[in-house]
């Protein structure tokens, strides 16, 4: 993928404009896109950090999609995204909504390195990283545990398991944000017994299509869980368990 950064840049403030996302955007934040999108570019070449392969796929599928989450998001407070993967959600929000304070977590070094070799690149002062596994770092025990205001995640693995590892990091009156897509409706049905053993409680799933153009829409779809209680100390359980029998 080859970035032209002020065809980037123009073609960012398009989709943003075309989809009544421009609110978020101001100059200062479209050019930290932009740069986010080289360095992702240069990086991809060198080890696979995103599928997609064109700069209007990372503005539609990436940037427009992870922003769309922004009316879900407290306006401030401590936000933490489980499998950040090269950035997705926690990067792009840490650029849009500089008055949260973002951590970005996963397993895989190499992806927590570009996260924060980008933040320490950009200036972003509002984003920290942590390498290690969610159900390691939500036990009782870590100082991580319902220290969260807000938890996202992005196609980490389907909700049923997925809140098992991220409603343990989520405070009492916060919420979890579980980004989709298409599956959204069955995946919640599939959850409709665990999320409530974790605490919480669906609040509802919140979807849009997002455009570039006449062609076929993306569907943006989050679920939000809200946390009305603690989570049981027996949870999460290790990953290999968590899979073996879902809640």
């Amino acid at each position: 993928m080859i970035v032209d950064a002020a065809a980037f840049r123009d073609e960012v403030l398009r989709v943003f404009a075309l989809n009544e996302l421009e609110g978020c955007l101001s100059g200062e934040k479209v050019d930290l896109l932009t740069a986010f999108a080289v360095r992702l570019a240069a990086e991809n070449e060198k080890y696979n950090l995103t599928a997609l392969s064109t700069p209007g796929d990372v503005i539609l599928r990436h940037f427009a999609d992870c922003a769309a989450l922004i009316p879900h998001l407290p306006e401030t407070g401590k936000a933490l995204d489980v499998g950040c993967g090269a950035g997705f959600p926690s990067l792009v929000l840490a650029i849009l909504c500089p008055d949260l304070s973002v951590t970005a977590l996963d397993a895989t070094e190499k992806k927590v390195r570009f996260v924060a070799g980008c933040a320490a690149e950009f200036g972003i002062t509002n984003l920290q990283t942590l390498i290690g596994r969610a159900e390691t770092l939500a036990a009782p025990s870590s100082p991580y545990r319902e220290a969260f205001d807000c938890v996202t995640a992005r196609a980490v693995a389907r909700l049923q398991v997925l809140s098992e590892l991220c409603l343990p990091f989520v405070s009492v009156g916060g919420t979890f944000l579980a980004m989709k897509g298409p599956l959204a409706e069955r995946e919640s049905e599939e959850a409709k017994r665990a999320i409530p053993q974790l605490g919480g409680r669906i609040a509802g799933i919140f979807s849009r299509e997002l455009r570039d153009g006449p062609g076929e829409p993306l569907r943006h779809a989050a679920v939000r869980i809200d946390k009305i209680r603690p989570t049981p100390p027996a949870y999460p359980r290790a990953y290999a368990r968590i899979l073996k029998k879902p809640l």
